[in-house]
């Protein structure tokens, strides 16, 4: 089972002002999916993640690797 973290090819930092308390400090809860299009929990399964792995594992370029 994979998580959602930044190593995610379709992660970045929660934009929104306030959202999570990552604009003051990097103790943060949330990260833009851009798969998604939406924020999701950090630390939350990510399907979307694990099926770029076993496609990088079977060598269909998909995504990058983790």
């Amino acid at each position: 089972m994979e998580f959602c973290d930044l190593n995610c090819a379709f992660a970045s930092w929660a934009k929104d002002n306030g959202l999570d308390g990552s604009g003051s400090c990097r103790t943060f809860q949330a990260i833009y999916c851009t798969k998604m299009g939406r924020h999701v929990h950090k630390n939350m399964p990510c399907p979307q993640k694990e099926k770029l792995q076993e496609a990088s594992r079977s060598g269909d370029e998909e995504g990058r690797a983790f």
